[in-house]
């Protein structure tokens, strides 16, 4: 049985005014996070109250009240690793993710970094054309020296020429922080990327210019990450002229990455974990990899998926996260890269209003990923496309009824149609992928239902109306809790969402609410509705 623990008094406090015992006064002084909060003890009932003025003053001081806690200011800038801030030239331990095929637009990341955090461009799906045009973009909005700002590269299985041309892109045009997503296994690209340019000072201090985000699910992948890049890899990159033999030699004793972004429920490609096991998990593997390798390099763990609330921000961080990173509420504002009426579908939906959907990008391999159910019919008929992969070798195979109703609810034309336009499509992005399909009738096959998949999420960016019900647009359980939270607030209206708004306000919210729980651990009776926080118009 535990021992009950007596406050210990600090000594006194007095003041010009009475301290606050009930809980409406409790409440509300919650929210006063940015002054000294004194926790006192009621002599004539025992109860603790809190005040925020005054001054701590001797026990034995006439008329003064018996202090047991003394809070400090609280700021949201403080609530995650300080070390993250620093390190990235950012105010806020707060990361807005790289939502793909531009819909993490550029004007997205310039709001983030000059409101003081960091945001990625969202390059997945695009071709290096457009994504060179992005990096311009921001360089001259931002300044070459700017670190406030990354990309994406995503893993590629299927396309590892154009993994690899993004990586050299920004390489080679000065992009210095990459989110790596979807990645089951280290390739060549991110290992090259997350070494290049890797050196010591006279000091011995070692520096890396480029630096990896990695986001991930499992952690056996985070491992991979954790750990140095296999010894064959490297040694590879180097007989390619791709590494220099000293970039290889300190990239042996320091991990691929030094921020893992721990991804739970989120939209697009997940694994539908919750956050709170899963982070565990992976900050137990981080912790045996750093112990065993003796890095000295701080390595950092962020969390993602879920994360639409004050609440979720601030359990984030009482995990120990060194920062949050938020998905699917930045594609409802008003700087996301999709159509107005696909934002109204978000602001429309609750937490339930989500499902999983076979993913364009890894199809042949069954991976699936987190889409909007709610007004939308694209998950149905994506998964109608799957089984009719896996259970015919071949478009000929499948049954006439079966192929004309195909042609007329999913595919909107013929299949024949459709493959001209598919095969015209990859013989200007990849062309061994058309000399494949016209050798195997089953990738064929797959090109045909991969081009509905990836064309389902471009409807969703232009708008198309006709193609409403195939929209395909992903979306975690966070963005129905955000939805719930902002109602009868001013951003409620689709129109006020902005990223810059909606990140002020979610860290705002999670420092009230770590304030909350301090009091209520120095023995304050702390009501249930000082939990609660409202949006407001933040400067």
């Amino acid at each position: 049985m535990l021992d009950k623990a007596p406050a210990v008094p600090l000594g006194g406090w007095t003041g010009p005014i009475t301290p606050a015992f009930g809980p409406n006064e409790v409440a509300a002084l919650t929210h006063r996070i940015r002054d000294t909060a004194f926790v006192v003890v009621n002599p004539a009932t025992g109860a603790h109250g809190v005040v925020t003025q005054g001054a701590a003053v001797p026990a034995e001081t006439p008329g003064a009240l018996r202090l047991v806690g003394v809070l400090p200011p609280l700021y949201p800038e403080w609530l995650g690793d300080r070390n993250f801030t620093q390190t990235h030239g950012v105010r806020f331990p707060y990361v807005a993710g790289e939502m793909a095929n531009g819909i993490a637009t550029t004007t997205m990341v310039i709001e983030m970094a000059r409101h003081g955090y960091l945001g990625f461009f969202g390059a997945a799906g695009l071709d290096a054309g457009r994504v060179g045009a992005a990096i311009d973009e921001l360089h001259a909005a931002l300044g070459r020296e700017s670190t406030a700002w990354g990309s994406n590269l995503i893993h590629s299985p299927n396309e590892p020429a154009l993994e690899e041309a993004v990586a050299e892109l920004y390489l080679t045009r000065g992009v210095r922080k990459v989110s790596a997503s979807a990645y089951m296994s280290l390739t060549p690209a991110i290992v090259r990327y997350a070494y290049t340019g890797v050196r010591v000072d006279a000091s011995g201090t070692i520096h890396r210019p480029n630096m990896v985000f990695a986001k991930v699910s499992r952690p056996e992948v985070a491992r991979q990450f954790l750990e140095p890049a296999p010894a064959a890899m490297l040694a590879g990159l180097v007989d390619a002229g791709r590494l220099t033999p000293d970039e290889a030699r300190l990239a042996a004793g320091l991990p691929v990455a030094e921020d893992i972004t721990v991804e739970s429920d989120s939209g697009g490609h997940t694994d539908n974990r919750p956050l709170a096991p899963l982070f565990a998990a992976i900050a137990a593997v981080r912790d045996e990899v750093v112990a065993a390798r003796g890095y000295r390099r701080p390595v950092r763990l962020g969390a993602a998926g879920g994360i639409g609330t004050p609440q979720a921000v601030a359990a984030a961080f009482a995990l120990g996260a060194s920062y949050v990173l938020t998905g699917s509420v930045n594609q409802a504002c008003v700087e996301a890269g999709i159509a107005a009426d696909a934002k109204a579908m978000l602001a429309a939906a609750d937490i339930a209003d989500v499902t999983m959907a076979p993913a364009a990008d890894m199809f042949e391999l069954g991976v699936s990923l987190q889409v909007l159910r709610r007004g939308t019919m694209f998950a149905s008929r994506a998964r109608k496309l799957s089984a009719l992969y896996r259970a015919h070798p071949s478009l000929e195979a499948i049954a006439p009824a079966e192929l004309a109703a195909l042609e007329k609810q999913i595919l909107g034309q013929s299949v024949a149609d459709c493959w001209t336009q598919t095969r015209a499509f990859w013989l200007e992005r990849d062309p061994e992928q058309v000399s494949r399909a016209e050798a195997d009738p089953r990738h064929r096959m797959a090109l045909v239902f991969r081009s509905y998949l990836g064309l389902s999420s471009r409807w969703s960016i232009e708008g198309r109306a006709e193609r409403r019900l195939d929209y395909q647009i992903w979306c975690g359980p966070a963005m129905g809790a955000f939805n719930a939270w902002t109602a009868g607030s001013f951003l409620a209206e689709p129109g006020n969402r902005t990223v810059s708004q909606v990140a002020h306000n979610l860290m705002e919210g999670a420092a009230v609410l770590t304030r909350a729980q301090q009091l209520r651990t120095f023995g304050v009776a702390v009501p249930p509705e000082a939990f609660t926080y409202r949006p407001r118009l933040l400067r």
